[in-house]
């Protein structure tokens, strides 16, 4: 079986990442000082230049996409959408500290704690683990070589913790905005093993 490139990346900051707000679900735009910082770092760093794209269709991972590929086509994957915060988006720790509903989910061990109308720890690893073993399957099915994803950093961190290294959890494992990770892989007896990760 062949060896696939992917490469992980995740979109530039928004107002939440800047005011260190729980977003998921909540569709904002990239920031204006997000913008300029993809703009520089494109100005330094190499992004891979490949045939496929795809984001997961959030207006933060599409305007990264487009910044940093422009004129490039691409398709979106939803399941690949960050953590939904449910009542907690957009608020921080510090409007939270006081809720018993968010104290039981950020203490929750097992990850089986709701967030109030949005998703469990357990629920969220779940869809992100069928969605990159669909997405892969559907790359090898169309003998892609090198893919890129533009998505978000709890997506990107939680692929590399199921599928890499579960001795470290996703959050060690977050890029910073507009940076991610080349992955080279190989899907064997349907087990996706990752051979190389590199930093971009």
């Amino acid at each position: 079986m062949k060896k696939l490139k992917v490469y992980l990346i995740r979109h530039g900051k928004t107002e939440a990442n800047e005011k260190h707000l729980y977003c998921g679900k909540t569709d904002i735009s990239l920031s204006e000082r997000g913008k300029k910082e993809l703009y520089d770092i494109k100005s330094t760093v190499k992004y891979p230049e490949c045939i496929s794209f795809f984001s997961s269709g959030a207006k933060r991972a599409n305007e990264t996409l487009e910044i940093l590929y422009p004129e490039k086509t691409y398709s979106e994957i939803n399941e690949f959408w960050e953590y939904n915060f449910g009542d907690f988006e957009m608020k921080s720790y510090d409007m939270l500290k006081e809720n018993k509903e968010y104290i039981k989910w950020i203490t929750d061990k097992d990850g089986q704690v709701l967030c109030p109308n949005g998703e469990s720890k357990s629920q969220y690893k779940k869809r992100i683990k069928e969605a990159f073993n669909r997405f892969i399957d559907w790359c090898y099915k169309e003998n892609m070589s090198e893919v890129v994803l533009v998505s978000h950093g709890g997506t990107i961190g939680t692929i590399l913790e199921i599928f890499y290294d579960s001795s470290k959890s996703f959050y060690e494992y977050q890029p910073e905005c507009g940076r991610g990770y080349e992955i080279i892989l190989e899907k064997i007896d349907n087990n996706i093993k990752f051979e190389e990760i590199n930093k971009i």
